[in-house]
């Protein structure tokens, strides 16, 4: 696990731009943070690591919303209004991800139990207006710190 403090939106950008030039394609971000913990801000910082020009927004209303650019995929999902796995299947969330594209989730508490084995689980908590406490873990690690057991 890491653990890291943040002190403005700028050093979140770089923290998650860092992380995506160490993450395979195909990787899977899960996301763990209330309102305004900075889950979207996390999201652009990792397009922009990736080389994807695109302006990144929560898709809260469009369930997914895709970022692409020279040959990568971001397929960034809103689960806040996801209530199982019924809804899973309505979305296609299972049909479209791929290990061509990075997969980014959040809200995902509210799709935890589907979430693969090898995801990157992030927890993001807000200390103030500028500082956030951010936690990247494996998926085994946010098990243990989240207290889910099998």
């Amino acid at each position: 696990m890491e653990e890291h403090i943040t002190k403005s939106y700028e050093e979140t950008l770089d923290l998650a731009s860092s992380l995506a030039k160490r993450l395979p394609v195909g990787s899977t971000l899960a996301f763990i943070g209330g309102l305004g913990a900075g889950k979207t801000a996390f999201t652009t910082g990792f397009v922009k690591g990736l080389g994807i020009e695109a302006e990144v927004s929560s898709p809260t209303f469009a369930v997914c919303n895709v970022y692409r650019s020279g040959g990568k995929e971001v397929l960034h999902y809103d689960m806040y209004r996801i209530e199982g796995w019924d809804d899973l299947y309505s979305i296609g969330f299972f049909d479209s991800t791929s290990e061509d594209s990075y997969t980014v989730i959040e809200w995902s508490e509210n799709i935890y139990n589907a979430l693969d084995e090898g995801a990157t689980v992030i927890s993001i908590e807000k200390l103030s207006e500028n500082e956030r406490k951010i936690k990247i873990m494996n998926k085994r690690e946010a098990d243990i710190e989240l207290g889910i057991s099998d």
